[in-house]
């Protein structure tokens, strides 16, 4: 992806978040490593943007220091988080919300349980790091080291990031995250959530792979 398809791809990305209510005004950043002659760079959304208006001229390029190559807009107050991210090899973009439900459980849980097989694209249980000032080293370092076996993590009463190869991946992710723990919140409304054990988590893995689900595939042909 290059430069201005990322701007692009990152400002459509901001308005869905923001238009399915996991950007709230200005809060929240988006970001995404470019490719092709652009390596290197990463697209980034500007700070103190209304993300739910995000066009290709509020979102920022800028190289591995940070420096702006390209638009108008200082980046993001969260630059460090995404620059740290962004050069790890196998994170293509990253997503930042104050997503209401997930922030919640941040100020109540210290790590949210895998309830539901769903949260397994996730890496299972979501981490909550501890609260730290936005834009900091410290907060750029703390989920550095959770991510490093998730998809996912709770920022302690912040909000949430997720990463994934591609924009659309990192995105759902963020969509799926406030999904669960919208049920976790439900369930905990009734009585004790029940977490799946290790065991099952395996089991689910284990069938998944067998089966191919959630991916498409040709219908079966005329069965007699």
């Amino acid at each position: 992806m290059q430069r201005e398809q990322a701007r692009t791809a990152v400002a459509q990305a901001a308005r869905r978040l923001a238009a399915e209510g996991l950007l709230i005004g200005t809060a929240g950043n988006v970001g995404v490593a470019l490719s092709g002659a652009d390596a290197g760079l990463i697209a980034v959304t500007g700070t103190g943007v209304v993300l739910a208006e995000a066009g290709a001229d509020a979102v920022t390029v800028v190289d591995a220091h940070g420096t702006v190559v390209d638009g108008a807009l200082a980046p993001t107050s969260e630059l460090d988080l995404h620059l740290d991210l962004l050069a790890r090899p196998d994170v293509g973009a990253v997503v930042h919300t104050h997503a209401p439900v997930s922030t919640a459980l941040s100020l109540v849980l210290d790590e949210l349980p895998c309830v539901h097989y769903q949260q397994l694209l996730l890496g299972g249980s979501t981490p909550v790091v501890p609260f730290a000032v936005f834009g900091s080293a410290e907060l750029a370092d703390s989920v550095h080291v959770a991510l490093r076996d998730r998809h996912a993590v709770l920022l302690a009463n912040h909000g949430t990031v997720t990463i994934g190869p591609d924009l659309d991946t990192a995105v759902e992710r963020a969509l799926l995250l406030e999904w669960a723990c919208t049920l976790y919140w439900q369930a905990a409304a009734l009585g004790t959530p029940r977490a799946l054990t290790q065991a099952d988590q395996e089991a689910v893995i284990e069938a998944a792979l067998r089966t191919g689900y959630g991916s498409t595939r040709p219908a079966a042909g005329d069965r007699p």
